[in-house]
């Protein structure tokens, strides 16, 4: 997709929500929930991304844009596409973001020229759509570029970026270096971490605002035993390896097909210390179908070299080791899927060189499983180490953790524990009364500025 397009979605009422939050909760909600509508009479929110399909910000965003609609707030979700070579230069922007080159090209003036030109063609039609006062919130750096015309227009604007590193190097440095003044236009920046933020974000208007996790989306929602099965065992899934088994212990990742995610050195991981492991554990990879994600261009790439990482393993491994691809053809479907395979694993490992927020973490860590996952970015605030998980501190280091997996695994009961404490974690820091309640804040302050 190369133009603008509106993603509908279905409201879903908050008092949904109100059987996990304690009556505290519920009537804080409440207040905040009644003073947005009067706040937004009149306005509309929108939320601007790239994709409505795959990753944590598509995911989120469904939620959340479902929720607030269903407190009366009109609140719509555009994407804004691009081509190719777009998304090339966004990528691109979103590695060096996470302190990594991830290609060999350059952010010089040709990149800026390809960025440029997809957002001049797509500017029009967004700034139609959107009225002075209006509230808009830009997400990542696929959007940033519209900060500028949409606050000449009388926006309220916002830009939300899920990605960073804590600390900065000569990649985050050229990064931010090309989307300064792209996104200082915005009144506003949102942020996972503070840490993530660069100098010259002005303090006053940055906020720190974790995702969260939507309890009863069908990424999460309670599945009986028998839906489980079915769904792990569907045909089709597996790309590398033998059926998925069908009793002994799994070891799971799931995640884009990144460089950052790291599925590689999970792989190389197990397949070097497997001795090490008891012999009925088996790691799954699992990832979306990398012909379902349009802004993700190297993700079939990176599926490539994981495969041919899986040909070369000895035996041993390879006969415990799968790759899935989940078909993206049907998001719910999809979201099934992901979910049977979180409740059937016994560990769930979340690997990644650079994280913004870790949702395949917070999603496990919901359906009381335990996750063994890298000390980077948001993972070091979603996780207390040895309680709710265990936190890796070198992320490359895959000695590291199969011993923390063996540790786990040797010790159900400390399994059953963590995983009940990761599951309380969520409940108390990660459900979206909280997140909805930030942004009602942050929307207050902007109007106030009016």
């Amino acid at each position: 997709m190369t133009g603008v397009a509106e993603v509908s979605v279905e409201p879903v009422p908050l008092h949904r929500l109100e059987s996990l939050l304690t009556p505290e909760r519920v009537e804080r909600l409440e207040t905040y929930v009644a003073a947005a509508r009067e706040l937004l009479e009149g306005r509309v929110v929108w939320n601007v991304n790239s994709t409505a399909r795959g990753g944590g910000v598509a995911e989120m965003l469904r939620t959340l844009v479902a929720y607030a609609a269903g407190t009366g707030v009109d609140i719509r979700w555009l994407v804004v596409g691009g081509d190719p070579e777009f998304f090339a230069v966004t990528k691109r922007i979103h590695n060096r973001l996470h302190g990594v080159a991830g290609d060999a090209g350059r952010l010089d003036a040709a990149a800026r020229a390809t960025y440029d030109a997809t957002l001049a063609r797509q500017r029009e039609e967004v700034v139609a759509r959107v009225q002075p006062g209006d509230v808009v919130l830009l997400h990542d750096p696929q959007t940033a570029g519209l900060a500028r015309a949409l606050r000449e227009r009388g926006a309220l604007v916002v830009w939300r970026c899920h990605v960073g590193l804590d600390e900065h190097n000569e990649w985050t440095r050229e990064a931010w270096g090309f989307l300064r003044e792209l996104v200082e236009p915005a009144q506003a920046c949102v942020f996972s971490r503070e840490a993530f933020a660069p100098d010259w974000v002005d303090r006053r208007w940055l906020r720190v605002i974790p995702p969260s996790l939507d309890p009863f989306s069908p990424k999460n929602a309670d599945l009986r035993a028998e839906e489980v099965e079915a769904l792990v065992h569907r045909e089709g899934l597996v790309v590398e390896g033998a059926l998925l088994p069908t009793d002994g212990r799994v070891v799971l990742q799931v995640s884009r097909w990144d460089r950052l995610k790291d599925m590689g050195g999970v792989l190389a991981a197990f397949g070097e210390h497997i001795r090490e492991l008891p012999a009925d554990v088996h790691l799954v990879l699992a990832g979306p179908a990398t012909d379902g994600i349009a802004d993700d261009p190297g993700a079939a790439e990176v599926l490539a070299d994981c495969r041919d990482l899986w040909q070369a393993l000895p035996p041993r491994a390879r006969d415990r080791s799968h790759l899935v691809c989940v078909p993206m053809d049907d998001l719910d479907d999809n979201a099934r899927v992901v979910n049977a395979l979180q409740r059937w694993s016994t560990v769930v490992v979340q690997k990644s060189l650079a994280e913004g927020f870790g949702l395949t973490v917070t999603e496990p860590m919901w359906k009381g499983t335990p996750v063994v996952a890298s000390a980077v970015g948001g993972i070091r605030d979603q996780v207390e180490d040895g309680v709710s998980g265990v936190l890796l501190a070198d992320p490359r280091d895959g000695a590291a953790l199969v011993a923390a997996l063996a540790d786990l695994l040797a010790d159900a009961d400390r399994c059953r524990e963590m995983g009940g404490a990761a599951h309380l974690r969520v409940r108390d820091h990660y459900l979206a009364d909280r997140h909805l309640i930030q942004y009602a804040e942050l929307f207050a302050q902007l109007a106030g500025e009016v």
